[in-house]
Formats: structure tokens, sequence, C-alpha cells
């Protein structure tokens, strides 16, 4: 069973070098182990995911141009996602206003490739 996502999970991005803080807004109301319960559409850049540290794809245009600059070593920018579509798949059977729960096993696409996903932490609340 997946269990729910709250306010200061961790999360890890595939090209990130290091782990970010989820944030998210108490706008929803709903709690769980006392810190907010996020949703799907809580996917916004420095909003809800927070920078991982520096970027090490050259699909990210700051790190193709720092490297290009560099006469092709890799030379890692900030880690800045980019992540317009909400978090997949979402719970299918519990609802925070009116969106599909974000839950652990629920994943993010960043533009640049990388992709998005929650740490294993302390247990909050199963989905069924």
């Amino acid at each position: 069973m997946a269990m729910l996502v709250t306010m200061g999970a961790q999360l890890t991005c595939t090209f990130g070098a290091a782990p970010s803080g989820l944030v998210i807004t108490p706008q929803n109301k709903v709690m769980a182990g006392n810190k907010p319960v996020g949703t799907i559409m809580d996917n916004k850049p420095t909003v809800n995911i927070m920078p991982f540290g520096v970027c090490n794809t050259l699909s990210n245009p700051t790190v193709a141009a720092a490297t290009s600059a560099a006469m092709g070593v890799l030379t890692p920018q900030p880690c800045v996602p980019v992540t317009p579509s909400p978090w997949t798949p979402g719970s299918p059977t519990v609802k925070v206003g009116n969106m599909p729960a974000l839950t652990d096993t629920c994943k993010l696409i960043c533009n640049w490739g990388g992709q998005i996903s929650v740490m294993p932490g302390p247990p909050t609340a199963k989905v069924p």
C-alpha cells in the first residue's frame, strides 16, 4: 500500500546532486500527522519543489552552455526543476481538495529529463 506524502517529504531527482524538500501549502486543510497532505498538483518549481543542488544533464540548457564554455567538460549548474505536468499517477481512491492525493509511489518528470521521486520517510497514513 502507498503512503500519503506530507509537507517536508524528501525528494530526489535522477539528475540532481542533492535531495530536496517538498513544500505543501495548507490551502486544502487536510492533515496527516499534523502536516499538510499533498496532491498531484503540488508540482510548482520553487513553490513546492525546491532545487536539487546542481544538475548533471546536458539537456538542461544552463548545463549545456557551461559545458560548451568549458570545452566539453561537464559543468553542472544549479538544479532548478521545470515541472509543468502533475505528479503521476496519484491516489485512485483518496482525494484532497478534489484532486488525487500525492502518494510515495508518484513520480514527477522534469523538462530536462530527470525523474523526481519521494524518498522513503516516516510513515503517515496508508492509502487504500
